[in-house]
C-alpha cells in the first residue's frame, strides 16, 4: 500500500470520531455564492450518469487525511433508537448528509431521501461506500447482498418475507468460500472500472479489495463487538427491527439511490473549506433542503480541536428549514429532560437536534 494508507486495521471497538481528523486551519467568513433572486431553480436529479457522478465526487473532495487506524463498521448498538423520533422531526424525500460507513444506510432506509451524500476525512471511508455501492446494484435483495458482502453461500429458503434474524441466523450456518470472494471481487471491481468507468486510483483499487477481503477474512466479527449481526439485528425501544437489512423494502430503497448514482461519498473535513460549503451551493442552486445530518460522535473532536466554530459556520451555509435534523453520537450519557442524550449503548447515547438555532449564531 501506498504512504497515504494506513499501517494496520484496527478491529477493536473505537468511536468512530477516533479515527476522524480535521485540516488544520479554520475556514475565512466567506460564505457561498448565493442564487440570485428570480433565478429559476432547477429540481434535484432523478439520477446521474456516472461521468456527474465521479465529477461530483472529485471536484467537491478535499485532501485525505492520514491516520494510524481505520473502522470499517460502526460501534453505537443503539443509534437505531432515535428513528421513531427522527421520523416526526425530519421530512423524508429531502436530502441526508452523513459521516461513516454503514449506519448512514439505516438512516438513509428510513428517511427515503432525494440523495444522500456522505462526507469523510478518511480517503478509506469513500472506498468503502464504493466497494457497497457495487454490491448493492450487483445484488437483487437482501439475501443476494449477504452472500456477496461476506463471500458466503445463499442458504435455501431465504426470501422477501425472511426476517432479519433468519437472515443472520441462516447466513452463520455456511462458511465463507475463496472461490465466490474471488469471483465477487472480480465483479465489484467491474461494475465500478467497466461498467461505471469510475476514474478510481491505484491506492483505491487497492483499499476497496483490502476492505471486501477483510469482510471475507472476518464475516460477522469484522468488529467484535459489536458485530455486524448485533448492528443490524439490533431494534428501536419498541423492538421494531429499523436497519437498512431489517427488511426488503428498506434494502430498495438504498439499492435504488445507489443504482441512480444518489449516494455519494466524499473526502470532506466537517471543518474545512471546501466540501460541505460547495454542497450547501449545489443544494440551494436545486432548491432542494437538508433533512438530516448525522454527525456520528465527530463534535466531540470539532470541540477539542477548537474547529466546531468552522464546522458551525459551514452548516450554516446549508439549506435548512425548522425540520432540519442533527442526528448525534456522545458518550457522556443521558442530557437533561427536553434536551440533548437520549439511548445508550456500547457507551454511546444518539440524540436529536434542530441545525438551524444551533447555527443561527454562529461566531
Amino acid at each position: 500500500m501506498s504512504a497515504r494508507r494506513w499501517a494496520l486495521i484496527a478491529l477493536a471497538p473505537v468511536a468512530l470520531a477516533v479515527v476522524i481528523g480535521f485540516v488544520v486551519g479554520a475556514p475565512s467568513a466567506q460564505t457561498t455564492t448565493a442564487v440570485a433572486p428570480g433565478t429559476a431553480l432547477s429540481p434535484l436529479p432523478a439520477s446521474l450518469n456516472d461521468q456527474d457522478f465521479w465529477r461530483f465526487v472529485t471536484d467537491h473532495s478535499e485532501q485525505s487525511g492520514v491516520f494510524p487506524r481505520e473502522n470499517l463498521t460502526s460501534n453505537e448498538v443503539w443509534f437505531e433508537r432515535v428513528i421513531p423520533d427522527l421520523l416526526t422531526r425530519a421530512k423524508t424525500g429531502g436530502v441526508y448528509l452523513g459521516v461513516g460507513p454503514e449506519q448512514n444506510f439505516t438512516y438513509i432506509a428510513a428517511l427515503k431521501p432525494k440523495l444522500a451524500i456522505i462526507f469523510d476525512i478518511r480517503r478509506g471511508n469513500l472506498d468503502v461506500q464504493l466497494m457497497y455501492k457495487a454490491i448493492f446494484e450487483l445484488t437483487k435483495d437482501r439475501a443476494d447482498f449477504m452472500a456477496m458482502l461476506f463471500s458466503r453461500p445463499r442458504p435455501a429458503g431465504l426470501g422477501p418475507q425472511s426476517t432479519v434474524l433468519d437472515l443472520f441466523t441462516a447466513f452463520a450456518g455456511v462458511h465463507s468460500s475463496s472461490v465466490l470472494y474471488d469471483q465477487n471481487l472480480k465483479a465489484i471491481d467491474d461494475q465500478l472500472l467497466k461498467t461505471h468507468k469510475l476514474g478510481m486510483s491505484k491506492d483505491d483499487i487497492e483499499w476497496v479489495q483490502y476492505v471486501f477481503q477483510t469482510f471475507y477474512r472476518y464475516g460477522y466479527a469484522i468488529r467484535p463487538s459489536p458485530s455486524y449481526a448485533d448492528l443490524m439485528t439490533a431494534t428501536d425501544e419498541a423492538g421494531v427491527y429499523r436497519s437498512y437489512l431489517a427488511s426488503e423494502a428498506n434494502f430498495q430503497v438504498l439499492k435504488d439511490l445507489e443504482t441512480k448514482n444518489l449516494v455519494i461519498p466524499l473526502v470532506g473535513d466537517f471543518g474545512g473549506r471546501k466540501a460541505i460549503r460547495e454542497v450547501g451551493t449545489y443544494l440551494k442552486a436545486h432548491g432542494a433542503t437538508v433533512s438530516a445530518y448525522y454527525l456520528s460522535n465527530v463534535e466531540d473532536y470539532l470541540y477539542q480541536d477548537n474547529k466546531w466554530t468552522a464546522f458551525c459556520r459551514n452548516v450554516a451555509m446549508l439549506p435548512l428549514d425548522t425540520s432540519s435534523t442533527f442526528i448525534r453520537t456522545t458518550s457522556r450519557g443521558r442530557g437533561p429532560a427536553g434536551g440533548f442524550g437520549g439511548f445508550g449503548g456500547g457507551g454511546f447515547v444518539s440524540s436529536l437536534g434542530a441545525i438551524a438555532p444551533e447555527v443561527r449564531s454562529c461566531p
